[in-house]
């Protein structure tokens, strides 16, 4: 937790750098101190039919432990490499660290290049009394085949879904869910999980010009109050 994040406004304007402890506490977050910090959401589907890499939070997590969630969700850092900003590359550079941080993705298998930038979300959720997060968050999608060795310290499980094995897995009561991965795919992932498989297997090419024309990606969408 001593890792420094990126500290935004509203409009994604940094700011500065804080802990991920001082981030992501509920005093701080809330009024008037109101942090906010960058975040980025990561979607790899399968190539061969399109089906979504979840994963299970670990236990030990400091927020929303032993929630499912997409295939990976962090934060940039502030580090250069990761603080550059043109083409989203230092987003792209942290998703690259944290696929090998907690799911053992070599850094060679995803290029940077590889990786389609959707939109950002703004949202807040508490975790609990004390922690939560209050984040501008990108989501990012990439299709591809991918080596797993999960971090048993980030990671308690992993699995592979259809659109309607999702759909059906939100409805069952014995399953949590992180609030960003609900947001994002109530807000968007559907719709474009559906341009990705057409034709039988996923492929981005066929979703990126839709993504890249349809506004979304330039405008920050608002889920907070």
């Amino acid at each position: 937790m001593s890792e420094r994040l990126i500290m935004v406004t509203p409009d994604d304007v940094p700011t500065g750098s804080d802990s991920k402890v001082n981030g992501h506490l509920m005093s701080n977050i809330l009024p008037p101190k109101s942090y906010l910090h960058r975040a980025f959401s990561a979607f790899i589907f399968r190539p061969s039919d399109g089906r979504l890499l979840l994963q299970k939070r670990a236990d030990e997590k400091i927020t929303f432990p032993s929630m499912w969630t997409n295939t990976c969700c962090s934060h940039p850092l502030w580090l250069d490499a990761e603080r550059e900003e043109k083409g989203q590359m230092g987003v792209r550079r942290a998703v690259q660290r944290k696929l090998l941080h907690e799911l053992g993705i070599p850094l060679e298998t995803i290029k940077l290049d590889e990786m389609v930038y959707v939109t950002r979300i703004h949202y807040l959720a508490p975790s609990d009394g004390k922690w939560g997060e209050h984040e501008i968050d990108y989501v990012m999608f990439i299709v591809a085949d991918v080596p797993l060795e999960p971090s048993p310290n980030e990671v308690s499980d992993t699995k592979y879904v259809s659109k309607d094995e999702l759909e059906a897995f939100f409805k069952d009561p014995q399953n949590s869910f992180t609030p960003w991965f609900k947001l994002i795919a109530q807000s968007f992932l559907y719709k474009w999980w559906d341009h990705l498989l057409e034709g039988g297997k996923a492929d981005l090419e066929r979703v990126k010009g839709l993504i890249e024309s349809g506004g979304e990606r330039d405008t920050i969408q608002r889920m907070v109050e």
